[in-house]
């Protein structure tokens, strides 16, 4: 079966497994689902983690591959274990079981046919669909139902810097359209009575140094796009260099207090009101989880 699960639409017979022959495309990934990490996450946004931690399944490969990944050992090195659809669903109940609020599917848009597969029954939780925004509206419209909340990022308002971090062409569109079309899905945010979200939108966007006016392109889509209790929108500060960002000089060192000052003052003065800062001690490799094959 030819691959164009995503905006890269490689058109390859993605092999079965890992161990099989064949071509691989974009995401450098088989059919069959590969996990480095299933566990509670606690460092995720307040109305997802809350006290009792977020169901967080971790898959390797990825469609983006961002030289500045944080997860770049699972993302672009594909560390984890293949499983089985049976096994996918197994450790979603097994993370309800320790009291996740909610089942967390980390970079999973490449495995879409073995998750959709494995929420072929609904789950007792909310399924969160964790992706980097870079996504085509046929995936998307196959997940209707199966998603209740969708957290994409939407990294860049600056396709030249897409196409030179994260080989994304067009990201700035595709992105946009794909988040339009998530909030078409699910609607206005809604929480529980716990501060817990049960369904809705949460855009993310991480602020990179020296990359202060693609930040301000980024808040000045979403103040325009919607309205206050629509969706929610995290501003995150824990950029650290990772990956291959050593190769480039310019996004090899933290964001600066200034830098976040700025981006922080236009975001409050944006007319957003509805979602997340993080404060400076974000900026730290202590929050990247271990992908030592936990819970898989």
């Amino acid at each position: 079966m030819e691959c164009y699960v995503c905006p890269h639409r490689c058109g390859v017979d993605r092999p079965a497994d890992m161990h099989a022959e064949g071509m691989f495309g974009s995401c450098h990934c088989g059919l069959k689902p590969i996990v480095a990490r299933a566990a509670l996450h606690f460092w995720e946004e307040p109305c997802i983690s809350g006290e009792k931690g977020s169901g967080t399944v971790f898959f390797s490969g990825c469609n983006l591959h961002c030289v500045f990944c944080q997860n770049y050992e699972i993302s672009s090195l594909n560390k984890g274990k293949e499983i089985t659809i049976e096994r996918l669903r197994e450790i979603y109940f097994e993370l309800i079981a320790q009291g996740a609020n909610n089942i967390n599917l980390v970079t999973p848009t490449h495995f879409t046919h073995a998750i959709l597969e494995s929420l072929k029954e609904p789950l007792p939780v909310p399924v969160v669909y964790n992706t980097s925004g870079f996504e085509t509206l046929d995936t998307l419209r196959k997940l209707k139902g199966k998603v209740q909340i969708w957290l994409p990022d939407l990294k860049y308002s600056d396709d030249l810097a897409a196409i030179k971090y994260s080989n994304a062409p067009s990201y700035f569109r595709i992105a946009t359209d794909a988040i339009k079309e998530m909030y078409k899905q699910v609607g206005p945010y809604k929480l529980n009575d716990g501060g817990i979200m049960q369904s809705g939108v949460i855009i993310r966007h991480l602020l990179m140094p020296g990359m202060v006016e693609n930040t301000k392109g980024v808040i000045d889509w979403v103040a325009k796009t919607f309205k206050p209790g629509e969706v929610m929108f995290s501003l995150m500060h824990q950029y650290v260099p990772c990956g291959r960002a050593a190769d480039y000089p310019e996004i090899n060192r933290r964001v600066t207090d200034e830098e976040y000052a700025e981006v922080e003052q236009y975001l409050f003065d944006s007319g957003i009101e509805d979602g997340f800062v993080q404060e400076d001690d974000s900026a730290c490799e202590d929050f990247i989880p271990k992908f030592d094959g936990t819970g898989v």
